[in-house]
């Protein structure tokens, strides 16, 4: 994108936003006319209506099980119109779960064009505070394997979705987000030897990179604590023009070989930079000069990775990237020079239909940890009717056959950008335990205790109760489970139950952090008969209800009362070895 055509896409989305109500009228229609023939939305009654009222009227709010039995359809090979008009030939993996297993949404060529249109505003934003010429990006991001369903769809990540297609190499190209890194690096079958490799590429690159991304703030930070590793290994390839034999792929080994080539100066160069730093305080600026900034999601369970992240960035301004899920894009961070932890998403009204769900917290239980918690629900709202200063779940319509689809969002309005609200992630509305690219919601934590207490039956022993924490004092964090019991079990039984919790949280992001070791293994902490019984007596101190107590599956950090009460009576504590030691 030249600097012309970044103002040209300012100006478009000025445009779109100052008229966003009508917009999102002819979003709908849009989307409701190529969707006509859908069966999912004929069963509604719908009858080829397109305006909003009738659209509101005959299809309900919806989560992903509602709509799991259509999928399951597509997954399976049916190809008639079942929730879009076109046939779905492709599948995200969510890496959020239900019941235990990933998530499969519905991915298509409009989700494509959406990503590019999120991608391009907020380049233009960006780019106007921070111009970037001709260069690449030094990226981490890695595909994750496709795999065929029964019905022949191919089903992956949705980022992987996204960089196996042409199109959308060609709009990054427009962006000035090209890799550094060839495809065979991206897709490598080992994610160590593709972190090394995107380190090399970065590192023979250096002067044209102009920035540094990554999907997840954690995936940064896990990069430069690797570089601190394997710095002088990465010095000696580029010394020598020869790739470590720790990188064993063939496909990587092929495609890096043909880029690196012998060049003492840069390694010399690289090497005396490495060693005039101080703990590593601003290697990034220090060994790519050029680059502007340091991009990437840095909002939610991603805000603990920022102090790390800024040790390593030194002056260079940290990016939060664009807001959205697997289910579709939100909204652009316009306010590129805002720091992370104050950014705002403003919502593209030509990607999607958007409602809102007003959300208020029931009197008496504002202290509550707010990821879990229960809230008052009104009616929901258009995209322009939201008021600032309150907090909804976001419902979102889009091209590739979600309807109403609640995304368990919790966002708070900020502000108005002409017509079209600002607005800031608070929570996941269920989420429990997350470390960096994990999510395990109350259900997954329910279903891994459910799977672990099957080994305590043969004791006759029961789970009086359970809850959990994400114990970050270490590094790398890890899931700690607190169990009370009916009665005492042996050492080997508790051990089995610490593996066999470990293992039953399938949420790939959780299982590739463990098998990587960014996510350390999991604690059971067996608690005295009685603690929960505490708990809720503290409860009832602060003026609850027996009636309204429930125990917290998750205890917040900031909850420190029942943090202490939960310490001090623990008895016993057993590590996981599921993962290897």
């Amino acid at each position: 994108m030249t600097i012309c055509s970044c103002e040209e896409t300012i100006n478009e989305f000025e445009m779109l936003t100052r008229d966003a109500g009508r917009v999102q009228q002819d979003t709908l229609k849009k989307i409701l006319e190529i969707n006509a023939n859908a069966e999912y939305l004929q069963n509604y009654g719908l009858g080829g209506r397109t305006d909003a009222e009738s659209f509101k009227s005959c299809i309900p709010l919806c989560v992903h099980n509602d709509i799991e039995p259509y999928i399951q359809r597509i997954v399976d090979g049916d190809s008639s119109p079942v929730v879009t008009g076109e046939p779905i030939t492709n599948l995200s993996l969510s890496s959020g779960t239900t019941h235990g297993k990933p998530k499969f949404i519905p991915f298509n060529d409009e989700l494509l064009e959406t990503t590019l249109q999120i991608f391009r505003t907020s380049y233009a934003f960006r780019n106007r505070e921070y111009p970037i010429g001709q260069g690449k990006a030094l990226q981490f991001v890695y595909g994750s394997k496709q795999v065929k369903t029964k019905g022949g769809i191919l089903a992956t990540t949705a980022t992987t979705n996204l960089y196996r297609r042409q199109r959308y190499k060609e709009g990054m190209k427009d962006i000035q987000s090209q890799c550094c890194s060839p495809d065979e690096v991206i897709f490598g079958p080992d994610f160590h030897q593709s972190l090394y490799c995107h380190l090399l590429c970065g590192l023979i690159y250096s002067e044209e990179v102009h920035s540094v991304f990554s999907t997840f703030a954690h995936s940064l930070v896990h990069a430069f604590q690797t570089f601190e590793e394997v710095w002088k290994d990465l010095c000696a390839d580029i010394r020598d023009g020869v790739l470590s034999e720790k990188v064993t792929a063939p496909s990587i080994r092929e495609a890096v070989s043909k880029i690196l080539k012998p060049n003492p100066v840069l390694a010399d160069s690289i090497y005396k930079k490495c060693i005039g730093l101080s703990n590593w305080y601003g290697v990034i600026p220090a060994l790519w000069p050029n680059a502007k900034y340091v991009y990437g999601i840095m909002t939610g369970s991603m805000e603990p990775y920022l102090k790390k992240l800024r040790h390593y960035a030194g002056h260079l301004p940290l990016i939060s990237a664009d807001y959205g899920a697997s289910e579709g894009w939100v909204g652009s961070n316009i306010n590129p020079t805002v720091p992370p932890e104050q950014v705002t998403y403003a919502v593209l009204p030509q990607t999607g239909y958007f409602e809102f769900i007003p959300l208020e917290k029931p009197k008496g239980e504002e202290t509550e940890n707010s990821a879990s918690i229960h809230y008052i629900e009104s009616d929901p709202v258009g995209l322009t009717e939201v008021e600032v200063g309150k907090i909804y779940e976001v419902v979102i319509t889009n091209f590739a056959g979600l309807y109403r689809y609640r995304l368990g969002d919790v966002v708070k309005i900020v502000r108005f950008h002409n017509s079209t609200p600002e607005l800031q992630f608070i929570c996941r509305r269920s989420l429990v335990l997350s470390i960096n690219i994990d999510k395990n919601t109350e259900k997954d934590l329910q279903l891994a205790v459910e799977e672990a207490s099957k080994l305590l039956e043969g004791e006759k022993l029961e789970i009086v109760d359970f809850t959990s924490y994400v114990e970050r004092s270490s590094d790398p964090g890890r899931y700690v489970i607190f169990w009370e019991l009916s009665a005492d079990a042996s050492d080997e039984v508790l051990s089995s139950c610490a593996n066999a919790l470990d293992l039953a949280f399938v949420d790939a992001g959780y299982t590739g952090s463990r098998k990587i070791k960014t996510i350390g293994p999991l604690e059971l902490r067996i608690l005295r008969k009685g603690t929960f019984e505490e708990i809720l007596d503290h409860f009832l101190s602060l003026g609850g209800a027996v009636s309204q107590f429930k125990t917290p599956r998750f205890v917040n950090p900031s909850n420190s009362k029942v943090l202490q009460i939960l310490s001090r009576n623990v008895t016993q504590s057993y590590f996981s070895t599921a993962y290897g030691l």
